[in-house]
Formats: C-alpha cells, structure tokens, sequence
C-alpha cells in the first residue's frame, strides 16, 4: 500500500488489493535485497492476459525496474498460454504509455471516464500486444546477409 500510495494520486484501495489476492490473480514484486520496489498484478482468462496494475516506488523509478516487471509479466503470460495482453493506462502516464510502447504495446482504444481525476474523471487507453506475433518475432532468427 505504500508503494500504490506514494505512485498514484488515485491508488487503488487495500480492499481491491486482498480481492486481488483472495481470487487468485497472478501477483508479481520485484525486490532489491528485502525490499519490495515495485509489483505488477494480471489476470489470465480464456488465452488472454490483463495487466491491472504496474508500479514502481517512485524513489526507484528510472532504473528500468518497470521494464523488468513488464518483461516477467509478458514471460507469464506465454507461461500461461496466453495469445495477448491487454491494459489500461491513463493518457497523462507518459512514462508508462512510452515504456508499453517501446515493448511493442499498441492503442487499441478508449475507456471513456475510467480513471478518477483531479478533475472528475480521465479517459483510459486500451493497449495491446499479441504475444503469439511477438514471441515469434523474438525467437525468429536474424537474417543475415552473406556475399559469397
């Protein structure tokens, strides 16, 4: 909670935390030493994954530890089978649309009103990968160009 507190003008609650975890959702942490730095939370369903909440402690941010809970985030999601992952992610997150972005996430559409905001409410993009397309890309060998 106080990683989500300190991320997040609008975090989510303690309940919906322990609802998280009561239900099963896959609930991941990255830790330097025994401290936890940052987490990621997904759920799996019928061979896609929804990543519900990615976050850094802001005093560890801009180390590339959102890019490693993605990347372990994506790995479970093949693990598990899945074909895509989707997410949400608010317009005003530059840092976290760049980082899904540059991971080959594209705006798929809008959640209109979804996020709360300090002006009533903010719209959400959907975003997506197929990790079916992006695993064979990954794992296709690089062509290489030989004269002779």
């Amino acid at each position: 909670m106080e990683i989500e507190e300190a991320a997040y003008a609008f975090p989510w609650t303690r309940g919906i935390f322990e609802d998280c975890l009561r239900v099963g959702y896959d609930c991941q942490g990255i830790q330097l030493g025994s401290l936890l730095v940052g987490y990621a939370v997904l759920t799996q369903v019928a061979g896609e994954c929804h990543l519900l909440n990615l976050c850094v402690d802001p005093q560890w941010q801009r180390r590339h530890l959102g890019s490693v809970l993605l990347e372990q985030s994506i790995r479970k999601a093949i693990e598990s089978n899945c074909e895509s992952m989707f997410l949400e992610v608010r317009p005003s997150n530059r840092a976290g649309i760049s980082l899904y972005r540059k991971r080959g996430f594209q705006v798929l559409g809008e959640r209109p009103d979804y996020y709360r905001a300090a002006s009533g409410r903010e719209k959400a993009f959907i975003m997506f990968i197929d990790l079916d397309q992006d695993h064979a890309n990954r794992t296709r060998p690089v062509p290489r160009h030989d004269p002779l």
